[in-house]
């Protein structure tokens, strides 16, 4: 064999590399790994804590966009009624104002019935005035002298002559 002192078995320095071995072990267990996994767990717990909060945020944004849904339909809704009582307003308000119209059209009719009726009756008061007038003329020329159908013809176109100048 060859005397190359690694390849050969000594149990000196097996014991000591063994000893060595167990005591860096401890002293690696006791000052690396325990605060290596205590920052592990640590940092687990803030994933696990941070996936939490977004899950709760997730929820919160869900029930938040579900608050928004039911506000936008409660908002729709209530747009929807407005307008329908706006509506229902102006048809009750076109109606007043018609029924308005139809009473004013109505007093303007009677009113300008009686004009008419006014005019009417004055207008024939005043024929019968003049006819009264006219026959009053004519009798009293007939009177006057005896008169021949000439005569007579001559008078009416003179009496119908005289009304229309006066009018």
């Amino acid at each position: 064999m060859t005397d190359n002192p690694l390849v050969r078995v000594d149990p000196g320095l097996f014991i000591w590399t063994i000893l060595v071995f167990l005591t860096l072990l401890a002293l690696l267990r006791r000052f690396a790994w325990r605060p290596l996994l205590e920052a592990l767990e640590r940092r687990q717990q803030m994933i696990a804590g941070a996936l939490d909060d977004a899950q709760k945020a997730k929820d919160d944004l869900a029930r938040v966009q579900q608050d928004a849904q039911k506000l936008l339909a409660e908002a729709r809704a209530e747009a929807g009624s407005i307008l329908s009582r706006t509506r229902a307003d102006a048809e009750r308000l076109r109606e007043e104002l018609r029924q308005k119209a139809m009473a004013e059209a109505a007093a303007v009719s009677r009113n300008a019935e009686q004009q008419i009726q006014l005019e009417t009756a004055r207008a024939i008061r005043q024929i019968r005035d003049e006819a009264a007038n006219l026959s009053v003329a004519v009798a009293s020329k007939i009177l006057r002298r005896e008169v021949s159908p000439a005569d007579n013809e001559r008078l009416i176109h003179d009496a119908i002559a005289q009304f229309e100048g006066r009018h």
